[in-house]
């Protein structure tokens, strides 16, 4: 079978390590846990009752309404330490921050986690409040622990900042075996160092992270923006530049690029607020990447709240609504991001996913053909790719075209790979088959391609003996992966092997009971050995299992009239 689970991703560079293992959302008690339903309380209800409904409100993302539930459960007279940590969770998760400060629970009043995060909320909001000497107090003389270590070794010196204590602002952080803090707190210091005026230590960082290979291309800006700061900017292009040979076409830089080559102002140094708004940004990028979306969502409605200017992060909010399967909030802070910025095409893409996965596909393609109308790469990507989600294949080979065109030489593997797939969909085999031979040659042993084109040409009953051994080294790099014993056990059927494509196509549709094309392939099989109830079974169940067109036509064809004009292929047509 030819796997189509290759997504489109960016094709940036992969860098920082593992983060260290922190709680998961659910045992840090930052994502509730599903209540009974309720009903909506009714004028005069109980505060327990009232609780209840603010209960359900939260878990079902509606955290505005559960706020308002608990507050009314609170003035009803419900046990208040539950209620002022549930109000603290929720008013946090909605964004208001300056509420949550006012609601964080003190030692004893809830789990250790949330009385933490508290501190860490109060921290924030006296940042933003301009009390930089309470920010200070709170994260350099008490400190915030585990589990919020990497966030608060990260915050802290913004904080002290703040607070007058520039000792503890320009003191590097340092988390045993992190590197997600030994890098940015680099980062970090370097833009304390400058806010300090100690430029030459500020330059001795940079060029540190500037020493970081193709991973230096994401600290390229900052040091760029300090160079010209510094008027220095033939030196801060010559840093635009190498990072542009990593990130082809990477707008920020290339804008970045103009600025400084023609010489116009160059960015603002970064303030207190936006330091500590984007050092909270890097342990949410963390914690969603480990699937922990509570902790996320709370980190980063702290940043908003020291800077909600910053796209990326709205982008980060609406993954972490979308991680916890809240589409609504999701879509929402997506939303907020218009045409003029330079994530307009990334928001677009998610919602086009969103609305994919939603079974939505006529907005899908609207939003996804927003995000690629000014020519983004990534937009087109995104684009192309729901194009083949919607079977629209050839005008997703002809995107994809363009994304390859806008790569050039540095065009990946997937491109091929994803324009074969659409290409061999719309009927132009000798494309596709072309596509993949080059992707192969680029990544000789990556299994989808083995699979992918070994399968296409055993279906078609050509270089049978090559496909073979492709599929057979498929299949023993990826030993549990259902779509490719099936090509496996395929090539045994058009070979006329029917007991091992029997065996092969059983153990493939119980890795993946729910594939059409398996449970097609082996009613096939089943036929070819004389099992002709099981074989019906089969294609009965093909048709209860949402196949495409295709494969539905044939199984009704087979029910009606079983399984005719097999004829096994023996000799390779080369």
């Amino acid at each position: 079978m030819k796997r189509l689970a290759l997504a489109s991703a960016a094709l940036s560079v992969l860098f920082l390590a593992a983060c260290a293992t922190t709680p998961s959302a659910d045992d840090a008690g930052l994502r509730p846990s599903q209540p009974a339903a309720v009903e909506a309380p009714e004028e005069g209800r109980s505060g327990y009752g009232l609780f209840l409904a603010g209960q359900a409100a939260q878990a079902d993302g509606q955290n505005e309404e559960a706020f308002d539930y608990f507050s009314k459960a609170q003035i009803a007279g419900a046990e208040a330490t539950s209620l002022k940590q549930r109000s603290f969770q929720t008013a946090l998760f909605a964004g208001d921050v300056q509420k949550a400060a006012q609601l964080a629970p003190a030692e004893g009043e809830g789990p250790v986690v949330i009385v933490r995060l508290g501190l860490l909320t109060k921290a924030v909001d006296a940042l933003a409040s301009g009390d930089g000497a309470t920010a200070k107090a709170i994260m350099i003389d008490q400190g915030v622990g585990f589990p919020h270590r990497q966030a608060a070794v990260l915050f802290a010196p913004w904080a002290a900042a703040a607070g007058g204590d520039m000792d503890a602002a320009v003191t590097r952080p340092v988390l045993r075996g992190d590197r997600l803090v030994e890098v940015f707190g680099l980062l970090n210091q370097a833009l304390l160092f400058e806010h300090f005026k100690r430029y030459d230590e500020a330059e001795t960082n940079y060029k540190i992270l500037m020493s970081y290979g193709e991973a230096s291309a994401i600290f390229a800006p900052d040091y760029g923006a300090f160079l010209e700061r510094r008027k220095r900017g033939p030196e801060a292009v010559a840093v635009y530049d190498a990072a542009l040979k990593v990130r082809r076409n990477d707008p920020a830089l290339t804008a970045a690029r103009a600025r400084a080559a023609a010489r116009k102002k160059p960015p603002a140094m970064t303030t207190l607020k936006q330091g500590g708004a984007r050092a909270l940004l890097i342990p949410a990028s963390a914690m969603s990447a480990e699937k922990q979306y509570g902790l996320a969502l709370a980190y980063l409605r702290l940043s908003a709240r020291l800077d909600s200017s910053r796209d990326e992060l709205w982008v980060e909010i609406g993954d972490a609504y979308t991680g916890m399967e809240d589409a609504e909030n999701a879509r929402a802070a997506y939303a907020r991001i218009g045409t003029a910025s330079r994530e307009y095409a990334t928001a677009r893409s998610r919602l086009a996913w969103s609305f994919q996965a939603a079974g939505e596909s006529e907005a899908a393609l609207k939003m996804a053909a927003d995000g690629a109308a000014g020519g983004d790469r990534d937009g087109l990507v995104t684009y192309a790719d729901i194009l083949r989600a919607n079977e629209r294949y050839a005008e997703s080979a002809k995107l994809m075209d363009q994304v390859i065109a806008i790569d050039g030489e540095a065009a990946d593997w997937r491109l091929f790979y994803m324009r074969a797939i659409s290409r061999e969909r719309s009927g132009d085999w000798p494309g596709a088959e072309a596509d993949l031979q080059k992707a192969l040659a680029m990544q000789p042993d990556e299994p989808e391609l083995l699979n992918y084109l070994g399968y296409s040409w055993i279906d078609r009953g050509e270089r049978l003996g090559e496909a073979m051994a492709m599929v057979q080294k498929a299949v023993a790099a990826n030993p549990r992966s259902g779509p490719m014993i099936d090509s496996l056990g395929w090539a045994y059927f058009r070979m006329g092997d029917y007991r091992n494509a029997v065996e092969h196509l059983e153990r493939a549709a119980m890795l993946e009971p729910a594939d059409p094309e398996i449970n097609d392939h082996l009613g096939d099989a089943y036929w070819q050995v004389g099992r002709q109830i099981e074989a019906r079974f089969q294609w009965n169940r093909v048709l209860q299992l949402k196949p495409n067109a295709t494969i539905k036509a044939k199984a009704e064809e087979k029910l009606a009239k079983g399984l005719t004009g097999v004829k096994p292929v023996v000799a390779q047509r080369q």
